[in-house]
């Protein structure tokens, strides 16, 4: 198959660049309507039981991430006619469409009695626009004795409040959320200059706005930075503008088809998928530098420009095709993983990838062979005096020094150990934003005067319909809420609770000294007075299922990580709770968004750990498949394994945590290293072949013709990876930083430990009657007097090929 692949390739180069063009036309309709993902997107498993959980917790109760949050601390705030501009603030947002309900300051429900019905009323603590300062401190005065509030929404230490805007489920999950918090935030502003009053925003709904506009902006940022980067490391190393023009029209197809596959699959763009179409551009461009430099190489043997796309498709396109393959096998190990946002990125940056070789083994042979011969000025990076000189001493340290080289490498292996003993793993819910954005300095300001606005919920399911407010079960879960409240960084609880409190301060009048459960002395008045609310009860439904047996804990924490998040609800909360409910006829539960985050956390460590031993697994199966030899496996997996263990020391040292986004680094850089050394030991074993399998001029060989490839990919790779660090994503910078130093460090690894491990371990000696994979292929063996079947190609007179078939 192999051999015939040039003849198909160059024969049929008109009908396959066309096809490639249908196909890309298709991709590009395919992609027309892809959309970025506005739901939230935990790494749970649907299948988990805690997942589960968070569902049916929905259902009866709404989404507990709905709400988006106003803060601010100014004490002109309570100046007349600043409030009334507030109030005027939260009335504009409370009409806007979308919105279900706006609690502020200025628009707080009171709980009155109603003597004539014997029932609880909610009544506006301010109906109307206060006239007077007077006026207002009366209100506010009487605002601060509503204990129901305190903590909630207002901080009575520091005059801190908030404007709580709950949307509509149906407006959360789409793209009418952008608008609606654009809106919001438009009036915000001018609220603030017309007061000078400084708002500040968070919530969940607030948060995945900011990310996904993030998201949107960084994907065109990157496919853009990308591009020009390659393309002036390409300029920089070739001096030619055919040998940048044509690799950028391979990877302007494969990115079009990278958003074709998200349409045909119909996925949406998150965090991770947005990054696939630059690290497409990224880890492609390799596959045209190894094809044209090998073309080059070959032009400048005998001056053939059929014979030298030939004998370039034919020696390198199944090392291309087994190198992408290996790359792919990093994404791809994802697909095994349990987690929808990883498998969705596995299974486009993957199978784009493949696509990738097919493009690239395509079209730059095709192109090349309508394109005149290379020029002597083309032709100069192959003499480049500073890569000549650098691998000249490459091969020197190899040949003279190999035994320097393996201890250099376990004093560093040993370094980098000890930095591994130091990694730790930890995850922020706004992990990705920068310390000195708005938005992390805005949480700051919540998590500071109200304990954060991550959402937290405890469920409490009694087994009896209307048992929530039975007396006993009040008094187990106040027990409960006084147990939780001196916690740092998680907010006063809110439950029924501390609405039969407020109910029984309302049936003293408001007086703040009765905001408690109801006694033995006043409970049947008040209950009596709760069972004629009749319709009116529908406050009752966010903290009560419609059965009354199920009620819910609301409460607030900071994000404070998943180390101290796991650690308080698994160590504090849930102790507490069980405690209080030892009873069995009672069951609990903590869910919510905050716990699904820490529990995705974990999963994602644990599935991506799956995934690279995975990959080392395939990777390794695949070596054996080539070389049928335990020691070239051996020798070709250590090059590529020490580089994993540099980085992992490294983020050791530099307090760097394993979070999601740097552990896919591995699995990927792995990937990806690894093709170095499947080229370099390609030629190796070529060379072998043609030098009577004397070693050390097979590695010299070797160094000097792949190792210009390697090093100018691997310049790529290093900064196609490094221009992530201008991601405001803090996730993103580190696996582009990371990725680039691994990468980095397993270029050095394949041009100095590989070959050393080689001179010192392979004989050289072959079995002449048995003959592994890598060497039954034509290609791999040198044969300089080959002549090309010009007619098999079929190419006519006027055709631009024609003229470069015979030696000159």
């Amino acid at each position: 198959m192999w051999s015939k692949l040039p003849h198909i390739v160059l024969k049929y180069r008109f009908i396959l660049i066309v096809s490639v063009a249908l196909v890309t036309a298709f991709m590009g309709f395919m992609a027309r309507d892809i959309q970025l993902a506005f739901n939230f997107n935990t790494a749970v498993p649907d299948t988990d039981e805690t997942y589960i959980y968070f569902q049916e917790f929905k259902e009866k109760f709404g989404e507990d991430g709905n709400i988006l949050v106003l803060g601010t601390k100014d004490s002109s705030l309570y100046e007349l006619e600043n409030f009334n501009a507030y109030k005027r603030l939260g009335e504009k947002i409370a009409e806007s469409e979308g919105v279900t309900n706006v609690i502020s300051l200025a628009s707080l429900q009171n709980v009155v009695k109603n003597t004539e019905n014997r029932s609880f009323d909610l009544e506006p603590l301010m109906p109307d626009y206060p006239e007077s300062q007077n006026e207002l401190d009366s209100l506010l005065d009487k605002a601060l004795s509503l204990k129901f509030y305190t903590g909630q929404l207002l901080n009575p230490e520091n005059g801190a409040t908030l404007i709580l805007i709950n949307m509509e489920r149906e407006v959360l999950n789409s793209v009418n959320r952008n608008y609606l918090v654009a809106d919001i935030q438009e009036m915000g502003e001018q609220f603030t200059a017309e007061t000078g009053i400084e708002l500040h925003y968070s919530g969940m709904p607030f948060v995945r706005t900011v990310m996904q506009a993030k998201t949107s902006n960084e994907l065109r940022l990157f496919i853009v930075l990308s591009l020009a980067i390659t393309a002036l490391i390409l300029f920089l190393f070739f001096r030619s503008w055919v040998s940048v023009v044509v690799p950028l029209i391979v990877i302007s197809v494969v990115v079009v088809w990278v958003m074709g596959f998200v349409g045909i699959f119909n996925y949406k763009i998150n965090v991770l998928t947005g990054l696939i179409p630059s690290i497409i551009v990224v880890i492609g461009i390799p596959n045209a530098v190894y094809l044209i430099n090998k073309y080059h190489q070959e032009f400048v043997k005998h001056n053939n420009k059929v014979k030298a796309l030939s004998r370039t498709v034919r020696k390198i396109g199944l090392v291309t095709f087994i190198t992408n393959f290996t790359t792919a096998i990093g994404f791809l190990v994802l697909l095994t993983t349990d987690i929808k946002i990883l498998k969705e990125f596995g299974m486009v940056a993957g199978i784009n990838i493949l696509a990738t070789f097919i493009v690239s083994i395509i079209l730059i042979p095709g192109i090349l062979s309508y394109l005149p011969p290379p020029k002597g000025s083309q032709l100069k990076h192959l003499e480049f005096k500073i890569v000549g000189k650098f691998l000249m001493l490459l091969d020197l340290l190899v040949h003279r020094h190999r035994y320097r080289v393996f201890a250099a490498t376990a004093v560093i292996i040993t370094v980098a150990i000890i930095g591994v003993t130091k990694l730790y793993s930890v995850a922020y819910m706004v992990d990705d934003i920068p310390e000195k954005s708005t938005l992390k300095q805005d949480l700051y300001f919540f998590e500071d005067n109200f304990s954060g606005v991550m959402p937290l919920e405890i469920i409490i399911d009694f087994g009896k319909p209307k048992s929530t407010l039975n007396a006993r079960n009040l008094r187990s879960v106040d027990r409960l809420e006084t147990a939780l409240e001196p916690l740092e960084n998680v907010s006063s609880p809110i439950s029924i609770v501390s609405f039969a409190k407020a109910v029984r301060q309302a049936f003293y009048n408001g007086n703040e000294r009765f905001y408690g459960l109801p006694s033995p002395s006043d409970r049947n008045v008040i209950l009596s007075y709760l069972s004629n609310q009749g319709d009116n009860a529908n406050f009752l439904n966010s903290f009560v299922d419609s059965t009354g047996q199920v009620m819910r804990v609301s409460l607030k924490i900071a994000d404070m990580g998943s180390i101290k998040m796991d650690s308080i609800i698994n160590n504090v909360i849930e102790p507490e709770i069980k405690k209080v409910f030892d009873d069995d006829e009672v069951e609990t539960a903590v869910t919510g968004s905050t716990l699904l985050f820490v529990k995705g956390n974990k999963f994602l460590i644990e599935n991506l750990r799956f995934s690279l031993l995975l990959a080392f697994a395939i990777i390794a199966v695949i070596m054996a498949i080539l070389f049928a030899n335990v020691r070239m496996i051996i020798i070709s997996l250590i090059p590529n394994f020490i580089p994993l263990i540099m980085t992992a020391g490294i983020m050791g040292y530099f307090g760097i945590p394993l979070k999601p986004s740097t552990a896919l680094i591995f699995s990927i850089a792995f990937g990806i290293s690894v093709d170095d050394s499947i080229h370099f030991l390609a030629k190796y074993r070529q060379e072998l072949f043609a030098k009577k399998f004397f070693v050390p001029i097979a590695i010299s060989n070797s160094i000097k013709e792949t190792g210009s490839s390697m090093l100018y990919t691997s310049v790529i790779l290093f900064f196609g990876f490094v221009i992530f660090v201008f991601s405001d994503f803090g996730g993103t910078v580190a696996l582009g930083l990371l990725t680039s130093l691994t990468l980095f460090f397993a270029m050095l690894t394949n041009l100095t430990l590989l070959p050393a491990l080689l001179m010192v371990f392979d004989s050289g000696k072959r079995n002449q009657n048995f003959h592994p994979l890598i060497e039954h292929y034509e290609f791999y063996i040198e044969d300089e007097d080959e002549e090309i079947d010009t007619q098999n190609l079929l190419i006519k007179e006027n055709d631009p090929f024609v003229g470069t078939t015979d030696k000159e």
